[in-house]
């Protein structure tokens, strides 16, 4: 079954109305691969999210960055899932590493979340990946393992679920696994989906990798099997997100 390139952008916490609108006007003019070829998000910071949303051409999506574990209500500081589905909004990112790691969101945690942002009718771009400590004492498979079984417990229905694999040695620190290390946890991965919830699951699954990709690396990496996209993070506040757009020809000519 072929799967469809995904990119995402992630522009964490990040920009001002003015640099919201010069990204938003660099995408916008872009000649990128048809949406047949490649599937493209981005997430901007919530306060960004309606304008992002209204002034981004039609074939990008918007994901939010996070969403509340359950129904709104007494949440202070929390954004709902039923809120980002009011406003049109089709994805959130779950897990990501700087949630886990500084804000304390636990395996339990971010299942639970991911398995109410799908009840509620929202697509999810779910992160797994390991520290450096970990990855050196061999356990990235174990952890990445562990972090996905907490998803898996929770969720049957694996449609619209794409699982970003992000080192967390490689976020933000220019250090990029190099795309035999990306090509061999996403098959592991692949490999854990096969045994542990379907066959089909594990075919249709995007599997997509995040890590300080930038336009340099990204055609290396798309050429990989089981790269199935990339989650990018600076480099999507930038010019070069065109270019790790364009990675997606890399996959569709293979």
């Amino acid at each position: 079954m072929a799967r469809k390139f995904f990119v995402g952008g992630n522009w964490k916490c990040n920009g001002t109305s003015d640099e919201v609108k010069k990204i938003i006007s660099t995408l916008n003019a872009a000649e990128v691969p048809s949406q047949d070829v490649v599937e493209v998000v981005v997430s901007p910071p919530f306060v960004f999210i309606p304008f992002t949303k209204s002034s981004l051409r039609q074939d990008f999506h918007v994901a939010a960055q996070n969403c509340w574990v359950k129904k709104g209500g007494a949440y202070t500081g929390e954004v709902s899932a039923e809120m980002l589905v009011n406003l049109g909004i089709p994805w959130v990112i779950l897990g990501h590493s700087e949630r886990r790691l500084i804000l304390g969101e636990s395996n339990e945690f971010v299942g639970d979340k991911v398995a109410y942002a799908l009840s509620q009718g929202l697509k999810v771009i779910a992160c797994v990946g390991e520290t450096l400590e970990q990855r050196e004492s061999g356990s990235t498979m174990e952890v990445v393992a562990a972090q996905t079984k907490a998803i898996a417990d929770r969720v049957s229905d694996w449609t619209n679920v794409v699982i970003a694999y992000e080192p967390v040695w490689a976020i933000g620190t220019g250090k990029v696994a190099t795309p035999a290390q990306a090509q061999e946890v996403h098959d592991d991965l692949r490999k854990w989906l096969h045994a542990h919830t379907s066959p089909d699951v594990a075919a249709s699954t995007r599997i997509i990798y995040g890590g300080s990709v930038n336009g340099a690396n990204c055609k290396e990496l798309a050429a990989k099997p089981d790269v199935d996209g990339f989650l990018v993070g600076g480099a999507s506040l930038k010019p070069e997100f065109i270019d790790i757009i364009k990675a997606a020809e890399v996959k569709k000519n293979a």
